[in-house]
Parts: C-alpha cells; structure tokens; sequence
C-alpha cells in the first residue's frame, strides 16, 4: 500500500511539472515572438531552451510560431564548469566570463553556419543580446551537436548533462532537423536560454 502512494505521489507530481513547464514555454514563446516582431527577426520559428527543466528530460524547443506549438523538442547540455563552479544535471550553473565553461542565460541571435568538430560537424556562431551573454561570441558559445548525446529522455537515470563547455548541444539528429531549417531562414532567428 505504502509503495502504491509513492507511486501516485511521483505521477501526480510529474502532472504538475509538465503543466508548469507548458504554461512557462506558452508565456515564453509569447515573449520571444512579441521580442521577434520588434527587432526584425524571424517570426516562423524560434529555439527555446528551458534549463529549470533536468538536463535528462526534453528541455531545447523548437517553437512554431505561427501554430502556437513545439514543433520538435530535444534534449539539450548545459556547461560543465571548472574548479568550484562545476554544474549538475539538476543544478546547472551560468556564467558570461570568458574561462568559466558555464552556459550563459538571455536571448542570442543565431549566426552564421561553420564548420563543427563535433556531431553532424555543423555549428552556428551565437551573439549574446543581452548582459548576461555578452561574451558569448568571443567564448566561441556555438550552437552544436555532439553524437553521445541520446535523442531520447534519459530521466530519472540522472546522467549528467552538464558536459559542454558552454554550448547549448543537442543530439544529431535535431541539429540535423534545426540545420535544414536555419538555411531557409530569411531573417535572423531567436534562441532563448533561459532559467
């Protein structure tokens, strides 16, 4: 019996999260599309990364804006850290100091397309829009994907995610998919991270 409401408790507390998470991406994306309209930037789409959420379950979307819905969602790293300052899986750290490995909070424009050493070898140089990531073009914070990482969410096993050196990274193939969309963008396009 005692093993039966822990199982309840667990289902109807995974309920509530899910429904909080919903309603934060909807205000989210409401945001960034009101952000887009304003400033010029693509108003098809957009990338949210949402890092309250465990970096085991599926926390980077790709928001359709015209379709108010999540069009492909993934999961997604954070920074490591280095010395004191080493993030969690359920605790990441954020940072815009240069050295520091920590992923930095705020809104990027999404650049130009490069060569990547990683994954699909494929990155997009990021532009930190705001004060909380600033530096992220001369920290080289790119947006990659790195071929360990699972397509699928890895939660409750608490893999660490917190492998990157800043970079949101995400599987193969959702970069694959974000790739062939990001060619086709006429104007800039929004990636939010935020906590």
């Amino acid at each position: 019996m005692k093993k039966l409401l822990y199982i309840i408790v667990f289902i109807l507390l995974q309920i509530n999260s899910f429904a909080q998470n919903t309603t934060r991406l909807e205000e989210k994306a409401t945001e960034a599309l009101s952000f887009c309209k304003a400033n010029g930037y693509n108003t098809d789409f957009c990338v949210l990364i949402d890092m309250k959420i465990h970096s085991g379950n599926y926390r980077m979307f790709i928001y359709d804006f015209a379709n108010q819905k999540v069009e492909r969602k993934a999961l997604c790293a954070h920074g490591c850290g280095k010395g004191e300052k080493l993030s969690t899986g359920e605790q990441p750290l954020f940072s815009n100091t240069e050295g520091s490995l920590l992923t930095s909070l705020g809104k990027y424009k999404i650049g130009i397309r490069s060569y990547s050493q990683w994954g699909i070898n494929v990155h997009y140089k990021l532009h930190g829009l705001e004060a909380s990531n600033s530096n992220a073009f001369k920290r080289i914070v790119v947006l990659h994907s790195h071929t360990p990482m699972p397509a699928e969410e890895i939660s409750p096993t608490h893999l660490p995610m917190g492998w990157s050196f800043g970079c949101p990274v995400t599987d193969d193939a959702t970069m694959t998919y974000l790739d062939a969309k990001l060619k086709k963008a006429e104007k800039p396009v929004l990636l939010w991270i935020y906590y």
